[in-house]
């Protein structure tokens, strides 16, 4: 939609260009400049009625507004009536028609001359004076509005009062006071016969109705200036908003595919594992997509060690990262999830599994990978949580053995997801897109801000980062194409992701608590929280094997605990 407003404001920019001010020049100018639309496709009709639909109740609220604010100067206005003579001026005493005509030019000339008689002193003096009024010429002189129509030799005569007899009472005063001046000023023109004489060809009549205010007339002009106006500040805010919210958006930024998009959910971060709890939803579906779309990209020279991140917290990258990896499970790929954020680690949290041994256990030199990685779901699923927290964790994941740690997972699974943390808050993402065969940018819609994901792109090309792809996270329904995604079941139906979500809830009510238990081997703990303990801050590489060494690895996780 930006795209639609932005293309407006360049067919502006046409006009504006060639009258800028040099003082504006910089701001205004510039600014127009820089939103003139890359490509040249024609906008539609529907572009610019995508636009009014999305903001449709900022447009309606303005224009409610101004309406109001009409509504409101009309009716606190006071009312004023309007009332109007016409004077005739012609010439005496004309003898031919040559001596006719001559006096009839003479006489337009004059009346030019007279027009501005009517609202002096000399005339006004002695209204004032016959109707009695409280008042001065020069205030009088501001109610009457004196004419004189184009080729013609008449002079109309209108005066405003807020009393409608009042009214008709001083135009015909103002009339019949020019009309006697007239007959003083004019030049005593003898046998030539030149004299100008005005007639009163109109008297005025009281008004039946004010001339002002035009309530009608305001009423129709706010509702029209309200409609502009709401209309240009929906255009102003696609302008101004440069907030990624779809895949248009994207494509401003850079030429990287979009290889998903996945639905907002408010639920999600309760109920992450939408692929598992939620099979038949829609963004389940989109999930299976993301899967589907990655077996196109030319991975088949480089081992399949993918990292997943975002520009800034909150986009959706973990659970992105688990979901991605259960639709990958479920297909028949062994895959291997690795908690590598070690600022805010989520993975044990999200997925019910303990979290205190993992990826910083293995890196220290205190347990093998085989023997910290837990089995989910089906055989194809193993978790590598993140471990304690180090107090470097740039320096950890930059190490040789998280590289070693890459090329064995590598070895042992067909696809390595990496969770990693933000980029732009850190460098820790970066790190590892330079060691891994791609990465998976999670874009928040209505998050992440256009210059945003352009600083993130920059950073993981500064590394050589290959960039996979973007994965649109959190798209709201009225910023898609508004398609409904069908649960295909013995019957189309629309079922939501809520609906699945309280089917599965009830399946584990009925579920014994006992049979739970049972399914988890002896030994091994199932955290609730999954939140690992940090290390205390700048430990020596001795301490922190030691602190390693106080955790034994568990060699198995259950997966009827989800």
């Amino acid at each position: 939609m930006r795209q639609v407003a932005s293309r407006m404001v360049s067919s502006i920019s046409m006009g504006v260009s060639s009258s800028c001010f040099p003082m504006t020049r910089p701001i205004l100018c510039d600014y127009v400049s820089s939103h003139r639309p890359v490509s040249g496709d024609p906008v539609e009709l529907r572009d610019y009625l995508t636009v009014i639909r999305k903001r449709w109740l900022a447009i309606v609220t303005v224009t409610l507004g101004v309406l109001a604010l009409s509504a409101a100067v009309t009716l606190a206005a006071t009312a004023t009536y309007t009332a109007r003579t016409s004077l005739f001026f012609a010439v005496e005493g004309s003898a031919s028609v040559s001596d006719l005509a001559q006096g009839t030019t003479y006489t337009q000339r004059q009346v030019e001359s007279y027009s501005e008689v009517a609202t002096s002193p000399y005339v006004l003096e002695p209204v004032i004076e016959t109707l009695g009024l409280g008042t001065d010429v020069e205030t009088l002189a501001q109610q009457i509005d004196v004419t004189v129509p184009e080729n013609t030799v008449i002079i109309e005569i209108a005066v405003e009062s807020e009393e409608p007899q009042q009214a008709a009472d001083l135009a015909n005063a103002v009339g019949t006071e020019l009309a006697a001046a007239v007959s003083d000023l004019s030049p005593d023109g003898g046998e030539q016969g030149e004299s100008i004489r005005a007639t009163m060809i109109s008297a005025a009549t009281a008004p039946g109705s004010p001339s002002s205010p035009n309530t009608p007339r305001n009423l129709a002009l706010g509702l029209v200036l309200g409609l502009f106006a709401g209309v240009g500040l929906a255009l102003l805010f696609e302008v101004l908003n440069t907030k990624v919210r779809t895949e248009t958006d994207a494509a401003r930024v850079t030429d990287a595919s979009v290889v998903a998009t996945i639905g907002y959910d408010d639920t999600a971060s309760a109920h992450p594992l939408t692929v598992h709890a939620a099979p038949d939803s829609a963004r389940s579906e989109s999930y299976r997509r993301l899967r589907t779309n990655l077996q196109f990209l030319d991975l088949a020279d480089e081992a399949g060690t993918i990292v997943i991140t975002s520009s800034l917290p909150q986009e959706g990258k973990t659970t992105t990262a688990i979901n991605l990896a259960i639709a990958l499970a479920e297909a028949g790929t062994r895959v291997l999830v690795v908690d590598a954020d070690l600022r805010r680690p989520q993975v044990a949290k999200y997925m019910q599994i303990e979290g205190k041994v993992g990826l910083t256990t293995v890196l220290i030199g205190r347990a093998t990978l085989a023997s910290v990685v837990q089995p989910w779901g089906n055989n194809n699923l193993h978790v590598l949580p993140s471990g304690r927290i180090p107090p470097n964790p740039s320096e950890v994941l930059g190490s040789q053995a998280m590289e070693q740690l890459i090329d064995t997972a590598a070895e042992q699974y067909d696809v390595v997801l990496l969770d990693s943390a933000p980029l732009l808050p850190v460098t820790d993402g970066a790190i590892l897109a330079s060691r891994a065969s791609g990465a998976l940018l999670v874009v928040g819609s209505n998050i992440v801000h256009q210059a945003q994901l352009t600083k993130s792109l920059q950073t993981l090309e500064a590394v050589d980062g290959r960039v996979l792809g973007l994965v649109l996270n959190k798209v709201q329904k009225k910023h898609t194409d508004g398609y409904t995604a069908y649960h295909y079941h013995p019957t189309y139906s629309s079922r939501t992701e809520s609906d699945a979500r309280s089917r599965e809830k009830r399946r584990e009510r009925q579920r014994v608590p006992r049979d739970r238990a049972a399914a988890s081997p002896p030994g091994h703990a199932v955290e609730a929280s999954g939140e690992p303990d940090p290390i205390p801050a700048r430990v020596s590489g001795d301490e922190l094997a030691e602190t390693g060494r106080e955790a034994a690895p568990p060699r198995h996780a259950s997966p009827a605990d989800m």
